[in-house]
């Protein structure tokens, strides 16, 4: 019998000591028919077991769960200390309208008018149809072409549909965005909204901007089905999730349910039900997942935002690899009604856009916590940076960003680090911020106390719509996700909670001494997607721990984070920085991320890429 591992509490780890050490992820790499027999043998009774088990003992899940003593007390859900407020910040009315809280955070922008660079820039390209170097539109630029009568939401939504028909038709290979989309709907919210900019009375800046909704999150009538072939045959769709309704009272024009990896249950976007989306920047390149279809349609300029939700990185790993903005709140921070994990503790809904202030604007619009949550949580007073104050660049220059150097190298391509690294040294030498190097420990129990988590909570959100022979129709990827999770104790299940509360406690103590966290958001760019991985799916777990290294503490815990794209690699594909705040602390993210956004310099037109405003 094994000798039992008695863990130090928390408080009691001297972090000089601590050595890095994140844990390579033992596991075949099967696709095809390799990848049917796997399955087969998974789902047998005792072999199934044996195998699972031995998966299991390979990565040293049985050693960190079911042989070692943990002291902390199980934490089933984030617990948040009281937090100081961010400072230069407007707070907005959680319980108000989500107009006044849009219009509120426009006044956080800097100032959009013809005589700032942008607008000028948006001037040239009205008049002459070209600019020194691309940039994505933004939601400001909709709403100024709209109300100076430059084109309307109708004349831009044939141009959407247009685009939709192009990519989900007759693009070779196939690259499938939506995944529920009726040009007829589009065009009776388009006309709406453009009746209104005619009488003088857009509900908001968002009136008139087009946006995906990703296949788990209702959007009524399009039915919900989590990229899965059978899932709207046992759960309905009669009204809105809360964000989308949030959403919609601004004007906001919805183009149809995103694409999806099936059941939120991969990183690489890999669909063989719907097809696979192709990343705008590379079509043999996955777009990362699970919000695959969401950040597609953003980067490839179809949509100006969309929602995803982040439950392992599903909102900052797509946007991350497709070169967008992509938002993580704070666990609670958004009602997560009406979408199809909207029991769980680690999951969150979240925007995706091409720039920071549509991320602002698309945040400011859907937050508010859950009456549920506000009892829980507590949650602070939800706020945004006021990007247009004479403060803001002090208070960059005050900030301290916290970077376990170890943790901060280990990718797959050093473009990524380098590009990361250069980001931070320009943030250092334009506004004075002050890189702190930091200790996380336990790095390998973070990822084994997240597996379960999520893992057990996707299994008691499925087991109930399983009963008939469902769970044979999901995908083999799903199905050999779902045999792990069914391997999964009570006894397992808390003790990654307690872990999770030791995760806690190293972080809030790191916060004591930095206002954020910075990593590269992913350990590699855009994987490459094999041929015959698109009909059967495929299982490579070595990808998605590259593509998960800096994820999952933000979502254990609770955490704000957001990817912001700093640079390419040498192939041309976006690489993205990850900043995580503190519990509440979105103003703080959403600040540095603009700085950051500011400094990158590069951004390149993806190779596929629409301008909807423009109708080429």
């Amino acid at each position: 019998m094994g000798k039992k591992i008695v863990m130090l509490p928390a408080n009691q780890v001297d972090l000089t000591k601590v050595k890095y050490n994140p844990g390579e992820i033992e596991a075949p790499n099967l696709s095809g028919l390799w990848l049917r027999v796997f399955v087969m043998l998974l789902e047998m009774p005792l072999i199934g077991s044996a195998i699972v088990a031995y998966l299991k003992r390979q990565n040293k899940i049985q050693e960190m769960l079911r042989e070692t003593v943990i002291p902390e007390p199980p934490m089933f859900r984030p617990e948040f200390p009281l937090q100081e407020q961010e400072p230069g910040v407007v707070c907005l009315k959680e319980d108000g309208k989500s107009q006044d809280r849009v219009d509120s955070c426009i006044r956080c922008l800097p100032q959009y008018d013809l005589a700032t660079t942008a607008s000028i820039a948006i001037a040239s390209r009205w008049s002459s149809g070209s600019t020194p170097s691309f940039r994505y539109w933004k939601i400001r630029d909709y709403a100024y072409s709209y109300r100076s009568r430059i084109t309307t939401p109708s004349v831009v939504a044939e141009h959407v549909i247009s685009a939709i028909q192009e990519y989900n038709k007759n693009k070779k290979p196939p690259m499938p965005q939506l995944v529920s989309f009726n040009a007829e709907n589009v065009r009776k919210q388009a006309a709406a909204s453009t009746q209104r900019f005619e009488e003088g009375k857009p509900l908001s800046a968002l009136d008139g901007i087009f946006m995906a909704v990703k296949d788990d999150i209702d959007c009524y009538p399009h039915p919900s089905k989590g990229g899965t072939t059978w899932y709207d045959e046992v759960r309905s769709v009669d009204r809105d999730a809360v964000c989308v309704s949030r959403l919609r009272r601004c004007g906001v024009i919805f183009v149809g349910k995103a694409n999806m990896h099936e059941f939120g249950q991969g990183t690489t976007g890999n669909n063989p039900n719907n097809g696979t989306t192709r990343n705008p920047h590379n079509a043999e390149r996955y777009t990362g997942g699970s919000s695959s279809g969401p950040a597609a349609i953003v980067a490839s300029g179809i949509c100006s935002a969309a929602l995803g939700t982040d439950g392992g990185g599903s909102v900052r790993i797509p946007s991350s690899l497709c070169g967008v903005v992509g938002l993580k709140t704070t666990f609670g921070r958004t009602d997560i009604k009406g979408a199809l994990y909207d029991g769980g503790t680690l999951e969150i809904i979240g925007p995706i856009a091409s720039s920071v202030e549509d991320v602002m604007l698309v945040y400011a619009a859907i937050l508010g916590a859950s009456p549920a949550d506000k009892m829980s949580l507590s949650p602070s007073l939800p706020c945004l940076p006021d990007l247009s104050s004479s403060e803001n660049s002090s208070i960059l220059g005050s900030m301290r960003l916290g970077k376990y150097t170890e943790w901060f190298n280990d990718v797959f391509s050093p473009d990524i680090s380098t590009k990361c690294e250069d980001i931070l040294n320009l943030l250092s030498q334009t506004h004075g911020c002050k890189v702190v190097e930091v200790v996380i420990p336990e790095l390998h129990q973070i990822r084994t106390a997240h597996l379960v988590s999520i893992g057990s909570e996707a299994l008691a959100s499925i087991t109930p719509h399983c009963q008939s022979g469902n769970d044979k129709k999901f995908t083999l990827d799903t199905r050999t996700n779902l045999a792990l999770f069914r391997s999964f104790t009570a006894s397992d299940y808390v003790a990654a909670q307690r872990l999770r509360r030791r995760v806690m406690y190293y972080h809030m103590e790191i916060f004591k001494t930095v206002d954020v966290i910075v990593t590269p958001t992913t350990g590699m760019t855009a994987p490459v997607i094999r041929p015959r991985a698109l009909k059967t799916g495929e299982t490579n777990l070595r990808v998605t721990g590259n593509l998960m290294r800096f994820i999952l503490a933000g979502n254990l815990i609770g955490l704000p984070a957001i990817s912001v794209p700093v640079g390419y690699d040498k192939q041309g594909l976006p690489i993205g920085l990850q900043i995580i705040g503190r519990p509440w602390g979105e103003a703080t993210i959403l600040r540095l991320a603009a700085a950051c956004e500011a400094l990158h310099f590069e951004t390149k037109k993806p190779a596929s890429y629409f301008d909807v405003l423009k109708g080429r």
